[in-house]
């Protein structure tokens, strides 16, 4: 496994990045209503990021091995969908949620981030989900630092979605960021502490868990890309890029818009 190690300058590269990215979803936020089109919202973005930011939307053309290239510049996952949802036509009604996923490309270093909504009013069930949810992603969060596993943060996660009687999406993780989209290591939101990598300072890295209402198997659409709960249970996912520090870690993905960290996220 091969980790890039970031500087002090690469990480003031990517702070720049990340900060962009949330930058979007700042943007974005008044506009997440009912009636309004993902492909709208994709508009939105992709204007912002190219215009306003002179930066460009990392999804879009993005093709890994074996997939068509992805159309468009950020990804609007609605409801049962779990990741990797594709902007359409169809408006968001009331009571939707949907998870919006950005990832900006700015003097070459990438930024990665998403959040949940819930489109108007939502009912107290999506609202849970989507809470707890962002909560287990910062009880990974707060994990990090100098001499913890990469299993102590899935650890972490796993242990806190179940006790809330939710599950844990296995087949997607977190990942290694920076001059690449996707870069080592493989961050796992399920596992057992002790195990997998060690972090040192200048790791960086997303922690993106996505946990489903129901149970944990997903399936492919015919798209290529989007990914669905097999038992169309609603899924809910948030994502930050994290640098490892000489102390603790630092959140990468913030802004003036960000959603502050739950009240008690304790690394305990």
């Amino acid at each position: 496994m091969s980790i890039t190690i970031k500087t002090a300058a690469d990480a003031d590269g990517m702070r720049i990045a990340g900060r962009l990215a949330s930058e979007v979803l700042d943007m974005l936020t008044p506009h997440v209503k009912p009636g309004i089109t993902t492909d709208e919202l994709d508009r939105l973005a992709h204007r912002h990021i190219v215009e306003v930011q002179d930066a460009i939307p990392a999804p879009l053309n993005y093709a890994p091995p074996g997939y068509t290239p992805y159309p468009k510049s950020v990804c609007t996952s609605v409801n049962h969908q779990v990741c990797h949802g594709i902007p359409n036509d169809r408006p968001l009604k009331n009571g939707d949620i949907v998870n919006i996923d950005v990832t900006v490309i700015k003097d070459g270093w990438h930024g990665d981030t998403s959040r949940m909504f819930v489109v108007g009013e939502g009912s107290i069930a999506a609202r849970r989900l989507c809470s707890l949810t962002y909560e287990a992603m910062w009880r990974g969060i707060v994990k990090v630092k100098p001499g913890v596993r990469l299993g102590d943060i899935g650890h972490a996660i796993q242990t806190f979605t179940e006790r809330q009687g939710f599950s844990i999406v296995r087949e997607f993780c977190g990942h290694g960021i920076g001059r690449k989209f996707h870069e080592e290591p493989q961050v796992l939101h399920y596992g057992r502490p002790g195990t997998l990598e060690e972090l040192v300072p200048g790791m960086v890295f997303t922690i993106e868990p996505m946990v489903n209402a129901g149970r944990r198997e997903i399936k492919e659409l015919g798209d290529g890309w989007t990914i669905v709960t097999k038992d169309r249970s609603l899924s809910a996912q948030w994502e930050h890029t994290v640098l490892v520090t000489d102390t603790g870690y630092e959140v990468l993905t913030l802004s003036a818009g960000s959603p502050p960290p739950p009240p008690e996220p304790s690394a305990a």
